[in-house]
């Protein structure tokens, strides 16, 4: 532990901006079809404006519920296309984080952040633009005594979630892609995307058959 007590891990590997822009083609719901609708975090964590989207490589923090110190000393760790991964417990009473922290993660280029528990600011986050999923809202600050943890795995929405592991969110919720699975997923999704293409395309000819018995 430092002396802050904020436990740190040394380093981890993060996927590549190419990577991540591969997978910025594709929505949730194709990429959890194409991973076997494993890997989902649950319908509880959703997005807090609507129109929010998030690619990026995890960033994750462990917090004790109700306090931020850990989220606060993780800007000194965000590079650019990480996004914030907090497992603040699930906790409904108090807010991890609000527009202050949301500004920041943005000025030091995370996509986005997730958190297993509550914000607050909603309003001004929304203007900002800047994509925010979470539990729910409540005005009530959090607490900034620690302990916690930066860069180990922690669960979010019934899913574990490591360091460098690859985020996607959307309007229909987050789905988390290990690297192993990296290539899987895509062609997966490509195959999904395809396959949606052919049904909506018999849709069309099926509409126009209607209209022509008309």
């Amino acid at each position: 532990m430092t002396e802050t007590n904020i436990a740190i891990a040394p380093s981890w590997e993060r996927p590549s901006a190419e990577t991540l822009a591969r997978f910025a083609e594709h929505s949730t719901a194709n990429l959890g079809d194409g991973l076997e609708r494993l890997d989902i975090v649950d319908a509880g964590i959703a997005p807090i404006w609507p129109g929010s989207r998030i690619v990026g490589s995890a960033l994750t923090v462990l917090t004790t519920a109700g306090d931020n110190k850990a989220v606060i000393e993780a800007l000194d760790h965000i590079q650019p296309g990480d996004v914030v991964i907090i497992n603040a417990g699930g906790y409904d009473g108090r807010a991890i984080l609000g527009d202050n922290l949301a500004q920041r993660f943005d000025l030091f280029g995370a996509t986005g952040a997730i958190v297993d528990g509550c914000v607050r600011d909603r309003d001004i986050i929304e203007s900002l633009r800047f994509p925010v999923f979470a539990r729910g809202l409540t005005p009530a600050g959090p607490y900034k005594n620690g302990p916690g943890r930066i860069g180990v795995p922690v669960a979010l929405g019934g899913v574990v979630v490591s360091p460098g592991d690859i985020v996607v969110a959307d309007s229909d919720g987050v789905i988390v892609i290990p690297p192993s699975r990296v290539e899987a997923a895509l062609a997966g999704a490509d195959a999904i995307v395809a396959l949606e293409a052919a049904k909506d395309a018999e849709v069309v000819e099926l509409r126009a058959a209607r209209e022509a018995q008309r």
